[in-house]
């Protein structure tokens, strides 16, 4: 898989500005669900250029949604993905994420 495949985007969330904006940075990024931790920590190499310390991974499950339809509630769930916390080397930043 390219490195382009396994990261599909950055996570802007509030709680994820913080940790990035803490003393260690902590970036968050929606990954493929077939990755794993290495995959994610070589992608982060390439494509941004850092060193990666640690990468903790997680399966966010879908939610539940409903919806009124001409013929009754329709019952539904919103994709499950997959969500990757990489803490970066003292020092270092992703200019593309902080700017």
């Amino acid at each position: 898989m390219r490195a382009d495949q396994v990261i599909i985007r950055p996570i802007l969330s509030e709680k994820s500005n913080l940790a990035r904006e803490a003393e260690c940075k902590k970036y968050t990024f929606r990954v493929d669900p077939k990755a794993n931790k290495f995959e994610i920590m070589k992608a982060c190499k390439e494509l941004f250029g850092v060193n990666c310390i640690s990468c903790n991974v997680m399966n966010v499950k879908g939610k539940p949604k409903y919806s009124r339809g001409k013929g009754g509630a329709i019952k539904g769930y919103t994709v499950s993905w997959k969500k990757a916390v990489v803490t970066l080397a003292k020092g270092e930043s992703i200019a593309a994420i902080e700017g």
